[in-house]
């Protein structure tokens, strides 16, 4: 039964990230986020979960790319069609959104297939870019000339999209040791995000997300040195 443990976690991830969907195209996104959360906890576990069981199974690595397709692929294109139907009467400039989804696609199928990407990432993960999208609605409120100007989401449409398939090299939190020195970047990451994080909520995103860049290159040029 142990070897079903992983499987069904990442189902959940699926599911958690089919119901996000839902309340997307029914205007609540809070629910949306509570369901883009789930489905990162779910993506977390499965994986280590199967590690710990020692069960992990090629079936297992296909199927969490399909989850993730949905929850951190489908959901955030879907986040950004509805902001940009807010922006335009144009019937069709919306569907741009949707090219976040594209690029996830190809993100997903990358990083399948790239050797580089096994302790840390060549672009950003589709989970830290569906937070960065998920978090824009929760930002309309204090900045609605910013959020709600079409330029602007389509703009960002385009830089989240080419950063999921960019070169860009970005530490994952996998650790390979405990020590300070050669984890000293992803601590202080940890630890701005949760202050971040009580300061001001789903407000912190964009800037955990930013930091998220700035401490990774620092974090790779500390390394290039030793």
């Amino acid at each position: 039964m142990k070897k079903y443990i992983p499987n069904t976690i990442t189902c959940l991830n699926l599911f958690s990230g089919c119901i996000g969907v839902l309340c997307v195209f029914r205007g609540e996104y809070t629910l949306a986020l509570y369901c883009v959360l789930a489905s990162g906890i779910f993506d977390f576990f499965d994986g280590m979960v199967a590690r710990l069981l020692h069960v992990k199974s090629l079936i297992g690595k296909e199927l969490d790319s399909l989850a993730d397709m949905v929850s951190f692929g489908f959901l955030p294109g879907a986040v950004m069609y509805s902001l940009l139907q807010q922006t335009t009467d144009n019937t069709y400039v919306p569907y741009l959104g949707f090219l976040i989804t594209v690029f996830s696609a190809l993100r997903l199928a990358k990083f399948n297939l790239d050797e580089r990407q096994t302790s840390d990432f060549i672009g950003v993960n589709t989970p830290m870019n569906t937070f960065l999208i998920v978090s824009l609605p929760f930002l309309a409120g204090s900045y609605p000339l910013l959020i709600g100007n079409l330029y602007f989401l389509l703009v960002l449409t385009l830089i989240c999209s080419l950063l999921l398939v960019s070169e860009l090299r970005l530490f994952s939190m996998k650790l390979s040791s405990l020590g300070w020195a050669e984890n000293k970047f992803k601590y202080l990451f940890l630890m701005v995000s949760l202050v971040m994080v009580l300061l001001l909520k789903v407000m912190a995103v964009p800037i955990i997300f930013v930091c998220y860049i700035i401490f990774s290159l620092l974090h790779f040029k500390q390394e290039s040195r030793l």
